[in-house]
């Protein structure tokens, strides 16, 4: 059988504003491209899986429950506009703040890939011909490890990644294969690469 083939997405900055860390509902606002982007991804047969960094829950800024909550929201703000995330995956350790169990080197924050492995394995997911979109060069680099194309958006941290002195450092694993203003920007040149090979 076919295997399922992935837009991966990062949360914060890509699908709804990045604010630091979101600890409150009050600050979670979609980014209004972005329920375009999903639906277009929805209608493509595509999985569309959100992938993220949670380390707010390691610095005791918020729990894994609010960021269920968190996640169960947007699924319900972007069901409003007819868009759907199939699953989202969170890592909530970080390896040198917090307390145990979150302060821990895991193999699931990102640069690691492992939610995108879990993600492959659980919903069967062919990665080398999937793709993610993020704003962090921890996302390129995470998708990198596993052959997976990679977008950064300039929306959220990815404007001033490109820029002298940005918050992540440029390294080879990081380098997308396109930059793009933001996530339904990123959706479309997908959509192209998917036409254009089949």
């Amino acid at each position: 059988m076919k295997r399922n083939t992935a837009v991966f997405f990062d949360r914060d900055g890509v699908i709804n504003e990045e604010v630091g860390y979101l600890d409150s509902l009050d600050k979670l606002k979609v980014i209004p491209c972005a329920y375009e982007a999903i639906r277009l991804i929805n209608a493509s047969g595509m999985k569309a899986v959100v992938i993220s960094n949670q380390a707010g829950v390691a610095k005791g800024l918020f729990t894994e429950a609010f960021v269920m909550k968190t996640n169960d929201c947007l699924q319900k703000m972007l069901s409003r506009q007819n868009a759907y995330i199939d699953k989202f995956y969170f890592c909530p350790h970080h390896p040198t703040e917090g307390k145990e169990p979150y302060r821990q080197i895991c193999d699931c924050r990102k640069p690691a890939p492992g939610m995108l492995l879990r993600a492959a394995q659980e919903l069967d997911i062919d990665l080398k011909k999937s793709f993610f979109v993020g704003d962090r060069f921890r996302d390129m680099e995470a998708a990198k490890k596993v052959e997976i194309r990679r977008i950064l958006v300039k929306t959220g941290y990815g404007k001033e990644l490109l820029q002298d002195g940005g918050p992540d450092t440029a390294t080879p694993e990081s380098n997308p294969d396109f930059i793009a203003a933001d996530v339904l920007e990123a959706v479309r040149w997908i959509l192209d690469q998917v036409a254009f090979k089949y």
